[in-house]
């Protein structure tokens, strides 16, 4: 066992030295910034943004003083300035490989120069679907028997979705249309993601949300208090089950003859990089089981690799019915999402016929171009060795956090493979949270930003995922980075 640790660490060094002198050497042979973008012409830049564009979850405040991102190399971002920026939070989750990856480039235009689409309705195919999706089906949990291929991350969760109801029509039980998901859970803003999405600040100006969509309390072991929910002197359940018991009682609350599916993070990314404790997954999984109730594993960040697994449940051993998946599968640089189906579902997929059968479609479905550079993808992943990097670097980014725990305002620090979070409170003996007008944690997100760094936010959570391919030293610049920025907020 140890020569197998010593082999991998070997390799993982090898690749690091490796990677350093490639992005040393592209940075090198090209300028940094376009001349297009340069600092002379940033006010202009944005004038011209503002007059044209609407941006996700668009705020005006924002835009004033946005970053133009012209280049990106490795776990290096640059701006518009000329400004270099550790990218902390891999894009958007999804840069796994890191910018600038000349293998994807190369599988993108050989793909469109042979072909650049074609339809992927039933009657038409292409090779890339094909050889990605018989390249899933060795990587993913060994009870899906077929994807299908979308291109972002709420579509996968619509196709999901529909596919639950879908399924239990199929079953004579078109009562099964309820949807349960969880509190801090973000699975996309379309009106069924959004739907099935815990974070109310996305809901207020696109109400009402889709009916027989509940939200249950997450397994949150920072915030879960378990007490509150026992169920007298002699429950002895521990938080994890108390959790994933909450999930029970909404479905015998709504009647399991009436539920669907239930959907969930393994990690829940977006809401704050929330860990459920180790018998969470085990027994939610159970709870679905007994009560004949499908389970959607949104693993649209944690899939392909970010949690040290290919798959975020394979943790807790754990398989779920239906599987989504997105970002990192093609390293964000071209859109690519997919639902995977249990086999049974799969099967059924393919029988059904006339009324019954599965209408869901999208015109990019099975997009050659993004399959070739999702095969490409893979095959960078594989060949560097990069889920044990992910399990080296996550290690050293959660010990340099930790150090940050001695500061009076950071409440928390957790993760797991390579996304984490830091939790800043008002009051750390009672976890108590800062008053949102104080915005402390835009605050330190703008002096991480001025000192180089950009990550995302849930609050006064700070989101970190960095790219695989990040240094050693990068991770602990982060670190370093995110420190000194709490410092100088929060009078540390």
């Amino acid at each position: 066992m140890s020569s197998l640790r010593e082999h991998l660490w070997f390799h993982s060094a090898f690749m690091s030295l490796h990677r350093d002198q490639r992005d040393r050497d592209i940075f090198a042979a090209s300028p940094l910034v376009d001349e297009s973008a340069s600092s002379g012409n940033i006010q202009r830049l944005r004038t011209r943004d503002q007059s044209i564009l609407i941006h996700s979850l668009h705020s005006q405040s924002l835009q004033n003083s946005a970053h133009v991102w012209v280049r990106g190399q490795g776990a290096v971002l640059v701006d518009q300035d000329g400004k270099e920026y550790l990218d902390a939070i891999s894009g958007l989750w999804n840069v796994i490989l890191g910018h600038g990856r000349r293998e994807l480039v190369d599988a993108a235009a050989s793909q469109m120069s042979r072909l650049a689409y074609a339809s992927g309705y039933t009657g038409s195919s292409n090779l890339p679907s094909i050889e990605l999706g018989e390249r899933l089906s060795e990587l993913c949990y060994p009870s899906m028997g077929g994807f299908f291929f979308g291109t972002g991350g709420a579509e996968a969760v619509d196709a999901a979705v529909k596919t639950a109801r879908w399924w239990w029509k199929l079953q004579s039980q078109g009562d099964k249309i309820a949807v349960i998901g969880r509190q801090y859970g973000y699975h996309g803003t379309g009106m069924v993601a959004m739907s099935a999405t815990g974070l109310p600040a996305y809901w207020p100006m696109f109400e009402p949300r889709i009916p027989n969509f509940e939200i249950v309390e997450s397994p949150y072991p920072y915030r879960f208090n378990a007490e509150s929910h026992r169920r007298g002197k002699d429950d002895l359940r521990s938080p994890g089950i108390i959790a994933a018991d909450l999930v029970e009682e909404a479905i015998l609350r709504l009647g399991a003859g009436q539920v669907a599916c239930v959907i969930a993070e393994p990690v829940q990314g977006a809401g704050g990089v929330i860990v459920p404790p180790d018998d969470y997954w085990p027994r939610l999984r159970a709870i679905c089981t007994q009560h004949n109730v499908l389970l959607i594993a949104d693993e649209i960040i944690t899939g392909f690799g970010r949690t040290g697994d290919w798959f975020g449940l394979s943790r807790w051993n754990v398989e779920p019915d239906l599987v989504c998946f997105a970002k990192g599968i093609t390293n964000g640089s071209i859109p690519l999402s997919g639902v995977g189906f249990r086999r049974d579902i799969a099967d059924a997929i393919r029988s059904a016929e006339g009324r019954q059968t599965w209408m869901h479609a999208a015109t990019c479905s099975g997009h050659p171009v993004a399959c070739a550079v999702a095969l490409a993808t893979l095959d960078v992943l594989q060949s560097e060795g990069l889920l044990e990097r992910v399990i080296s670097l996550g290690e050293r980014l959660r010990s340099g956090l930790a150090s940050l725990e001695s500061l009076s305002h950071v409440g928390q620090t957790r993760g797991v493979g390579l996304m984490a979070a830091v939790e800043l409170v008002s009051d750390r003996s009672s976890r108590a949270e800062y008053r949102p007008e104080e915005r402390i944690g835009p605050r330190v997100h703008a002096a991480a930003q001025a000192r180089g760094m950009f990550s995302r936010l849930r609050g006064d959570v700070f989101n970190l995922a960095p790219c695989y391919v990040s240094t050693e030293s990068q991770i602990d610049s982060i670190v370093e980075i995110l420190g000194e920025s709490i410092r100088e907020v929060t009078g540390d």
